[in-house]
């Protein structure tokens, strides 16, 4: 549902659109901005703007629930975010070098998108799936007791599907 051009005007009407029906608008804010999130793909200063004058309430409190909840990002993100649990269980079975591996192979680091605009990396605390550690997901895909070796040909499945366009 994100929109080819964000920040354009028909990304704007949508949000709007989906305002317009809540019926208590200033307590719908967290609801809005996951909205806005889902439309724009992030949340630039010109949506929280746009998001603040629509329920009108405050920029100050838009900016702060965006910035405290790390769900929200004010950064682009990529077609295909991918984010490794450094979690305890995930970092002792070797996490940390199966993020080293994903920074290596995209050329970017935590909290960057390729330039492609493909990838997008992060690092969480726990994503629940202590069983399957290391744990890394593409998007909504979980992949569990992945190894070094396994992440280039992981990636590559996301280009290839890229080529296919």
């Amino acid at each position: 549902m994100k929109c080819k051009n964000p920040l354009k005007d028909e990304c704007y009407n949508k949000l709007e659109s989906y305002i317009v029906k809540l019926p208590n608008k200033k307590i719908e804010l967290i609801g809005v901005l996951h909205k806005a999130q889902e439309i724009f793909g992030y949340l630039p200063s010109e949506v929280q703007e746009f998001v603040a004058s629509k329920l009108d309430v405050p920029l100050s409190k838009v900016y702060g629930v965006v910035t405290f909840y790390s769900f929200f990002t004010m950064i682009p993100k990529g077609k295909y975010p991918v984010s490794v649990c450094m979690g305890t269980a995930c970092y002792v079975r070797g996490a940390e070098k199966v993020l080293k591996e994903i920074k290596s192979n995209l050329g970017i680091g935590v909290g960057e998108t390729s330039l492609d605009g493909l990838f997008s990396i992060d690092a969480l605390r726990c994503v629940g799936a202590c069983g399957l550690a290391p744990v890394v997901m593409i998007g909504k895909d979980v992949y569990g007791k992945e190894t070094v070796k396994n992440m280039k040909p992981i990636l590559d499945k996301y280009r290839a599907k890229e080529d296919v366009k």
